[in-house]
């Protein structure tokens, strides 16, 4: 695999902004010029791991033509199974000083940890369970789906329920995550306080670490042959199947691994902002996910770092300034992408910056079905 400027551009920026504000943040005396405030640190890796969504829906999207629109389910649960790990690190320190149960636990009534919380209280069971469970149910879902060949509005229309189906499960208190409220006051991270200074630029370095590694991996994807057949798959099914592949097994693969993904943006998100409850499962997230990755360019990688980034930051100060006016702007960004930009903000600057969005025309179907014969 060989990373194109473009590339090393997008992940010197990430990590290099990253260790900037940790540095600024921390080494810098609070009424300096230079100060960045700890709200800044917590912003910006907030805003990573959402990149890391937009990248796991644009590899689906992008490059495989699964417009999914359930992405945060698999997101929210990676950000669930680490709270899990968080709230049993709290121990006799909740309010109730139960050992074993969470305070939400207690307050409810319950007298024992249910079965699923067990294995919680190690690290590295649930890093295990980040990738694991949003992994095992993408494998489900995907192959029941690609086996009985649902495409198109069809299929998207079921990533949506699935995610509001969880969302509702995820409500009821009887289901043992905390109900409407969720898990949230977490304490600890490996035995470090998760609200130090230190702990939250540690994060965010982090974070950025694990969004360029998901998008070596993903780059790595798509230049391989395995992502030759993708994208024919992509611009042709029917032609790549007659070609004697299996386009349901390249699709399932690809949409496994892209939960993943999202699971540990959502995993890294949790200690970041605090909480996780069922809004997180919401299908207006997933939408906003896949606006992201149409703003900043569908089928480019960058560009669903680059859309997440700047929606965010658009959501951010519409929200404080005006935020009756939030959902107004984003659908009206939405529309102006759609009939004026549809390569997004990468296809528009292509010609400087050499990345064209890999995005299906009629010629390329032929191309790409071609291509992956050779």
């Amino acid at each position: 695999m060989k990373l194109h400027l473009t590339s090393w551009t997008t992940l010197a920026l990430v990590l290099g902004c990253a260790v900037s504000l940790s540095a600024l943040n921390l080494g810098t005396a609070p009424s300096s010029a230079v100060h960045v405030p700890t709200y800044i640190v917590e912003l910006a890796g907030k805003y990573l791991c959402l990149a890391m969504l937009a990248l796991a829906v644009d590899l689906v999207w992008g490059f495989a033509g699964i417009l999914s629109l359930g992405h945060a389910a698999f997101f929210a649960l990676g950000g669930y199974a680490m709270g899990m790990y968080m709230m049993r690190q709290i121990g006799t320190r909740g309010v109730y000083g139960n050992p074993l149960l969470p305070d939400f636990m207690v307050f409810l009534g319950w007298k024992q940890l249910p079965w699923y919380w067990h294995g919680f209280e190690w690290f590295g069971f649930a890093a295990l369970m980040v990738l694991l469970v949003p992994g095992l149910l993408a494998l489900v879902f995907g192959w029941l789906a690609f086996r009985s060949r649902v495409t198109g509005v069809y299929l998207s229309i079921m990533t949506q329920a699935l995610t509001y189906a969880l969302g509702l499960a995820f409500f009821r208190n009887d289901m043992g995550f905390g109900g409407n409220n969720g898990l949230t006051d977490f304490k600890d991270l490996l035995g470090v306080p998760v609200q130090a200074e230190t702990t939250r630029c540690a994060l965010l370095v982090i974070t950025a670490l694990f969004l360029c590694l998901q998008y070596v991996l993903a780059r790595f994807l798509i230049t391989s042959r395995f992502g030759k057949v993708l994208v024919a798959v992509r611009d042709s099914e029917p032609r790549t199947r007659f070609l004697g592949y299996r386009p349901e097994s390249y699709k399932l693969v690809v949409f496994v691994l892209s939960a993943m993904m999202a699971g540990i943006g959502g995993a890294l998100y949790v200690p970041q902002v605090g909480i996780i409850n069922p809004s997180e499962f919401s299908p207006a997230n997933s939408i906003e996910a896949v606006i992201w990755v149409a703003v900043g360019g569908r089928g480019t990688l960058v560009g669903a770092i680059l859309g997440a980034v700047l929606v965010n930051l658009g959501k951010s100060w519409f929200t404080s300034a005006f935020p009756a006016v939030w959902l107004f702007a984003l659908g009206g960004l939405f529309i102006f992408v759609t009939l004026l930009l549809p390569r997004g903000l990468m296809g528009l600057f292509a010609p400087w910056v050499g990345v064209v969005p890999d995005v299906p025309t009629p010629a390329r179907s032929v191309g790409s079905a071609r291509e992956v014969t050779g």
